[in-house]
């Protein structure tokens, strides 16, 4: 069955606000340096417009307009555009400071936010219907006579429509006359749902003026509620990378992105930019260090990871069977999960993935049962590729032993020194040599961490590159205590590469040690 899709306008915006409206989310903080990183990756993701923040209100943003001014961002897809307000009441926007830090900013685009809610213009502007919208006009007068293009945000235009509809259309009229290119309905406080939103994009654009959307994800609408104004008719939208934003964050962009460009068809960004959204959103999350959602469309890990049996033998037929689209195109890959719900075409493409032939059924099916037992154990293997990898090679007889442990021990205590707390002890034998060392640490898992480095890099320097990034305990049988079952999860990197161990056992210390052991077995496997 063919299904009727929008035809995309003559003229399309993707319009980001990842460092004005995201950078509002709580424990978020940029500098000049965070925001032209951002921006540039901004840029390679092929939006048209990148809104940099408030100057004039805010000493950082002020100064990263200045830096991008000055030469320290070029861009090649996007325009910046610098974001502010209608001019204050009982002035004129000639006169207002903030207006002219807008114009000082030096971009060719601003984007002005004007109150569209009545209540709003009583209550927080404390002045009268008139003489908000002599603020829109007046301000968006003199920023044209300046040479600028202008958008204007119509704040809370959602909840102000359904209290006084003229009111809030009379701001769009308002907005354009006076010059406008774009006026921007925003759902400030996320309330909408999808169903309501076509009809109030439509009575808007009945005025004849380019209309765009910002919607917020307090429903946890927001992606649905864009899309919804884009069927009714608008030209513009507004998004973060990876949701951020006050409470619970903007539209996401690229899901939004990904969705117009994939789903519709409309080619939004050069060829090849959205080939890159996967390795730009994990960027960004570097930079602002809040975590990527493993789950976010298009470009989490879990985007296109299949754990159950059966996808996995449906997959073995055709990869797009349980995928809407081919991960390639955002820059993602397929992963299969090995967990205790998997059967042996799960089984068998992961070891395909990692580069082993399990065609044999009789072989496949061995591995399979061997990790459903350890998974009734307490294993996971399902972010713990390495620990899989060196289980299969195990089934498979390609396991090679560097070194062989013969004994360790760790003794920690109250007593603080410099040096940690904890003495662990490790003699092993590698190369045919024995090496015992003693390594002191904070806490049992570094000092053991030292004491296993310090007795393998006598025999392979390589070691001494390994650094263990995160360390998660987790109880498994919860109603036990202290004698509870524990899994253990360590990343490690060489600087190159990052892999994932586990252990297990009811003696955390135990349990870690078996997750350290395996992610210096891995890592000189690799090497």
């Amino acid at each position: 069955m063919t299904m009727l899709l929008p035809a995309m306008p003559d003229i399309f915006h993707v319009y980001d606000t990842t460092l004005r409206d995201g950078a509002q989310q709580e424990g978020l903080q940029l500098n000049v340096n965070d925001k032209l990183k951002i921006a540039r990756y901004l840029d390679e993701l092929g939006v048209g417009f990148i809104e940099g923040g408030w100057p004039g209100a805010n000493p950082n943003d002020t100064a990263f307009f200045a830096a991008a001014a000055d030469g320290a961002l070029q861009l090649k897809n996007a325009k910046l555009v610098a974001f502010g307000a209608t001019r204050k009441a009982g002035t004129t926007a000639a006169e207002d400071p903030q207006v002219k830090g807008l114009i000082d900013a030096r971009t060719e685009v601003v984007c002005i936010v004007a109150k569209s809610h009545d209540e709003h213009v009583f209550r927080a502007l404390r002045t009268t219907l008139e003489e908000n919208l002599e603020m829109v006009a007046d301000t968006v007068r003199h920023l044209v006579s300046q040479g600028r293009r202008v958008f204007v945000d119509c704040e809370h235009f959602f909840d102000g429509y359904k209290a006084n509809p003229e009111y809030a259309l009379e701001v769009i009229r308002t907005a354009a006359d006076a010059g406008a290119e774009v006026v921007v309905l925003c759902d400030t406080n996320g309330g909408m749902l999808p169903s309501q939103m076509g009809d109030v994009v439509s009575a808007a654009g009945a005025i004849g003026v380019d209309l765009g959307i910002h919607c917020h994800n307090d429903t946890g609408c927001a992606v649905a509620n864009t899309m919804s104004a884009v069927d009714a008719g608008v030209m513009h939208f507004q998004g973060t990378l990876n949701e951020y934003g006050e409470r619970t964050g903007n539209a996401n962009l690229i899901t939004v992105l990904a969705n117009l460009q994939l789903k519709y068809g409309w080619p939004l960004v050069p060829p090849g930019a959205l080939a890159e959204a996967t390795r730009i959103a994990h960027a960004v999350a570097g930079v602002t260090n809040v975590p990527l959602n493993n789950r976010q469309p298009y470009v989490g890990s879990s985007s296109f990871a299949h754990k159950a049996g059966l996808h996995a033998s449906a997959i073995k037929v055709d990869a797009n069977l349980y995928q809407h689209i081919d991960p390639i195109l955002v820059g993602n890959d397929m992963r299969m999960l090995v967990s205790d719900m998997a059967g042996r075409a799960n089984i068998q493409l992961k070891g395909s993935e990692l580069g082993y032939d399990l065609s044999n059924r009789d072989l496949a099916a061995k591995v399979t049962d061997t990790v459903k037992a350890r998974e009734m154990d307490g294993y996971s293997y399902e972010s713990a590729d390495a620990s899989f990898e060196l289980l299969l090679r195990a089934e498979m007889g390609l396991l090679e032993d560097f070194f062989e442990v013969l004994s360790w021990r760790v003794i920690t205590g109250h007593e603080m020194k410099p040096e940690g707390d904890s003495e662990a002890t490790v003699k092993l034998r590698a190369k045919g040599v024995v090496h015992h060392l003693v390594g002191e640490g904070h806490g049992p898992l570094n000092s053991l961490d030292v004491a296993l480095r310090g007795a393998l890099k006598q025999a392979f320097p390589q070691v001494d590159a390994y650094e263990l990034t995160d360390f998660k305990v987790r109880i498994l049988d919860q109603g036990h205590g202290t004698d509870a079952i524990v899994r253990t999860m360590i990343d490690m990197t060489d600087g190159e590469r990052l892999w994932t161990t586990v252990g297990v056992g009811t003696n955390v210390i135990e349990a870690s040690w078996e997750a350290l052991y395996d992610a210096y077995r891995w890592g000189m496997l690799k090497r």
